[in-house]
């Protein structure tokens, strides 16, 4: 049923390149585990052993947090339609944030959607699939654009502020790379 792989084959790409949404786990070494759904078109497959996201401007920080103290990171891919698959992508990950210069060598890969606020990339060491029976079917309707519009209304500006407000720190007290990059600015 499950198989484990050293990196990522063509068949998981294509499996990866098919899904509308995709899960992301972190932990620090003390405090909550954080599980995050992604939504529209934001994940990169940079090479069989490295992926890549664009992360947008939300509520929390938690994964930027957490892998400014560890580095341990898992991505999960879910078939809701046709044969069921769960992948799994662990690896090392860090945040690139946009004023560095490895920024300027991994944004290329992406269309900047309103809200973007950092890039996630990881090194991946172990790709995991399993079967995936129990997974209920569901169907697609369609991308949700509220944050994309909400990221709009609130321009660079009012971007940066909330930012500052809700992304600096995690909800155990981590400060994230967006909370220090503000420190230093001081």
């Amino acid at each position: 049923m499950g198989s484990t792989f050293q990196s990522i084959l063509p068949e998981h790409e294509t499996f990866i390149n098919e899904q509308r949404m995709f899960f992301v786990g972190t932990a620090a070494s003390n405090g909550h585990v954080n599980i995050s759904p992604k939504g529209h078109d934001v994940l990169r497959i940079l090479s069989p052993n490295k992926v890549a996201y664009l992360d947008l401007t939300g509520s929390g920080n938690e994964t930027s947090a957490h892998l400014s103290e560890s580095n341990r990171i898992t991505f999960m891919f879910v078939s809701f339609q046709g044969k069921p698959l769960i992948l799994r992508l662990y690896g090392n990950g860090k945040v690139i944030l946009p004023n560095s210069e490895e920024w300027r060598e991994v944004v290329t890969y992406f269309n900047l959607l309103p809200g973007y606020r950092q890039i996630i990339i990881s090194e991946i060491d172990c790709v995991k699939t399993s079967c995936g029976f129990s997974v209920p079917l569901y169907s697609f309707e369609g991308e949700r654009n509220l944050l994309i519009e909400w990221a709009t209304n609130k321009g660079e500006e009012g971007l940066n502020q909330y930012r500052k407000n809700k992304n600096s720190i995690s909800m155990d007290g981590i400060i994230t790379p967006i909370g220090k990059s503000l420190i230093e600015e001081v």
